[in-house]
C-alpha cells in the first residue's frame, strides 16, 4: 500500500506543476493588474510606479514571473497582498478553516444522506420509497445552490426568524454558548450544499447498487441462508462503493465551486469569498494563490479515492 500511495504522489507533483502553469498563465494574459490604479492616481508619481513594477517583475516575459513565482512558492513565499496589505498564506491561513468547515460538514452530511436512502431504495427498486427518493433528488440537482441558499434565508431567516443568514466568526460567548452558536449559523450553507450533493450522489449509490445486486455472488450468497442486511453491508456495498468513491472524488472541484456562490449568499469569510473580492480588486497575487490552493485540495480529494480504492479493492494495491 505505501508503494501505492508513494506513484499517487509522484503522479500529482506534475499535475501540480501543470495546473499552476496553466493559472499562472491565464492571469498573467488577463488585463489589469494589481498596480493598474498607480497609473491614473495624481498622488503617485510615475517613477514610483515604474520602480514598484520593476520590484515585483510586473513587467518582466512571462515565464521568469512564473519561474520567480515558483521558486518562491517552493520555499514558502506565497506573494504579498496589495489590497490587505499582508502576506498571502497569512490571509489564505485566516480564511481556510471557515471553507473547510462548511465543505467538510456538506459532505458529510450528504454522505449521511445519500448512502442510506440510496442503498434502500435500490433494494426496494420502483417502490413508492424510491420513486419519492428519485423525485427528491432530480428536484435537488436541479436547483443551484444560490436560488436554494436564497429561499432558505427567505424562510427560515426573513419569515421564521429562526436562523442568522450572516456567518460571522466573532461569536460573543465561550464555552457550549460559542458551539451552539457555530452550529446555529453553520446549518443553511451547510444544508445547501450538503442537500446539492446529496442529490446527486443519491442516484449514483442507487445506481451501483443496483449494478451489484444482481450479481451471480449476491445470488449464491443468498443461498446459503445468510440475512439480507448482512449480504447488502458486506457483500454489496463494499463494491458499489468504488465508483462512489469516484464520483465523490470528481465533484470536489464542483463542491469548491458552490463553496464560492454559498459564501457570497451567506457572508462566510472562506477563501471562496476572498477569490471573489480578489478578482474584483485585481489583487493577483491571492488569486493565484487561492485557485492554487483550491487545485491542491481537489488533487489530495483525488489522493484519497485512490487510497479509499485500495482499502475497498486489496488486488488495486498490487498493480
Amino acid at each position: 500500500m505505501s508503494q501505492y500511495i508513494l506513484r499517487r504522489l509522484l503522479i500529482a507533483v506534475p499535475s501540480l506543476l501543470g495546473i499552476s502553469l496553466v493559472l499562472f498563465v491565464v492571469l498573467a494574459l488577463a488585463p489589469g493588474d494589481p498596480f493598474s490604479e498607480l497609473a491614473t492616481n495624481p498622488n503617485v508619481p510615475p517613477e514610483v510606479a515604474l520602480a514598484l513594477r520593476a520590484k515585483f517583475g510586473l513587467d518582466d516575459p512571462i515565464y521568469l514571473r512564473y519561474l520567480h513565482w515558483l521558486n518562491a512558492m517552493l520555499h514558502g513565499d506565497w506573494g504579498f497582498s496589495f489590497v490587505s496589505r499582508m502576506n498571502v498564506d497569512t490571509l489564505i491561513l485566516q480564511r481556510l478553516p471557515a471553507t473547510l468547515y462548511v465543505i467538510g460538514s456538506a459532505q458529510i452530511l450528504a454522505l449521511l444522506i445519500a448512502i442510506p436512502v440510496g442503498v434502500y431504495a435500490a433494494t426496494k427498486p420502483y417502490s413508492l420509497f424510491d420513486q419519492i427518493a428519485n423525485t427528491l433528488a432530480f428536484i435537488g440537482f436541479s436547483l443551484p445552490t444560490f436560488f436554494t441558499g436564497i429561499l432558505f434565508i427567505l424562510i427560515f431567516s426573513v419569515t421564521l426568524d429562526w436562523l442568522p443568514f450572516v456567518y460571522t466568526t466573532d461569536i460573543k460567548g465561550t464555552g457550549i454558548h460559542w458551539v451552539l452558536e457555530m452550529i446555529r449559523q453553520a446549518i443553511m450553507p451547510v444544508a445547501v450544499l450538503g442537500l446539492f450533493q446529496a442529490a446527486s450522489m443519491t442516484r449514483f449509490v442507487r445506481s451501483a447498487m443496483l449494478d451489484v445486486i444482481r450479481l451471480d455472488y449476491v445470488t449464491t450468497a443468498r443461498a446459503k441462508g445468510l440475512g439480507q442486511a448482512k449480504v447488502i453491508v458486506k457483500h454489496v456495498m463494499r463494491n458499489a462503493m468504488i465508483p462512489v468513491v469516484t464520483l465523490i472524488a470528481l465533484q470536489m472541484p464542483a463542491v469548491f465551486g458552490g463553496a464560492i456562490v454559498t459564501e457570497q449568499i451567506f457572508r462566510i469569510p472562506g477563501i471562496g469569498s476572498l477569490l471573489i473580492s480578489s478578482i474584483l480588486s485585481n489583487d493577483t497575487p491571492v488569486v493565484m494563490a487561492v485557485t492554487f490552493v483550491f487545485a491542491c485540495l481537489v488533487v489530495l480529494f483525488n489522493l484519497i479515492a485512490d487510497v479509499l480504492y485500495g482499502w475497498l479493492d486489496p488486488r488495486i494495491s498490487l498493480r
